[in-house]
């Protein structure tokens, strides 16, 4: 099955880093987030990519058709240039890298993808936010309902104490939120190829009328996530799965206490 990453957008709140680099080569424990979001894809078996790029679409080509030759380790004889690689990591990917335009949307990126897509159910996600989802248990929801997408929803981090109030008194102050009512988008999707039908072009954003329009027809469900999920959206939310990358098994690839519906 393939999987979508969308890597083309502009805008970023990690400025700093993103007026030299695209959003998903921002590195997170040493290394592009992008390859964090893939790492989920292939802890269930889905390694057939295709990443849409945009911004700076030359960065991410070149650190893809790079990449065998950065990630591992190489004897070369100066005398004549040949080189032997030794892998230090086997990495069964097929990565395409398609250029959607600068300043196409979400949306626009899908469809222009449409000559590259085969015409059969596909995942899509957006490359700056990481979780540890069972994709299987997606699918398996997805192909159940019968729809034309599946949204991953997710309950947000806590990012402010909580109060817990007995009209204008404070009975309970923690530091963290103890409970959850809001579900969010994820940035994770599987899709059928009628969802490109929704999308009428380059402007828009797939956030808006196709998924809006999509909910309207009844064809879109939502695979509830309630463990980890971290998106980067802004500088402390960088350093923070850096943190947690430094901690050990990162929590986006730790499967073992996973909990969806």
């Amino acid at each position: 099955m393939q999987v979508v990453l969308l890597a083309g957008g502009i805008e970023s709140r990690l400025a700093e880093e993103t007026v030299r680099i695209p959003e998903p080569m921002v590195e997170i424990g040493g290394r592009p987030i992008i390859l964090h979001v893939m790492d989920i894809y292939d802890r269930w078996g889905y390694r057939d990519f295709i990443v849409a790029c945009g911004y700076k679409s030359s960065v991410i080509k070149h650190f893809f058709y790079d990449y065998h030759l950065m990630a591992n380790d190489f004897t070369v004889s100066l005398s004549d240039g040949q080189a032997t690689l030794k892998p230090s990591r086997d990495l069964d990917w097929n990565v395409s890298v398609v250029n959607t335009g600068n300043t196409t949307k979400t949306g626009g990126r899908l469809l222009r993808l449409k000559d590259w897509l085969k015409n059969e159910t596909f995942m899509v996600s957006y490359s700056d936010s990481v979780g540890n989802i069972d994709m299987c248990a997606a699918l398996e929801f997805h192909k159940s309902h019968g729809g034309l997408a599946t949204v991953v929803g997710v309950q947000p981090p806590a990012r402010f104490g909580s109060l817990e109030m007995d009209g204008d008194r404070v009975v309970n102050f923690t530091h963290t939120i103890q409970s959850f009512q809001t579900w969010i988008n994820s940035g994770f999707f599987i899709f059928e190829p009628g969802v490109l039908d929704y999308i009428s072009g380059d402007h828009e954003a797939l956030e808006q009328s196709p998924l809006e329009n999509l909910t309207r027809d009844g064809e879109l469900h939502a695979f509830k996530h309630r463990n980890f999920w971290h998106p980067m959206d802004t500088a402390r939310d960088r350093n923070h799965l850096n943190t947690l990358c430094a901690q050990g098994m990162p929590p986006w690839l730790d499967f073992g206490n996973k909990s969806a519906e």
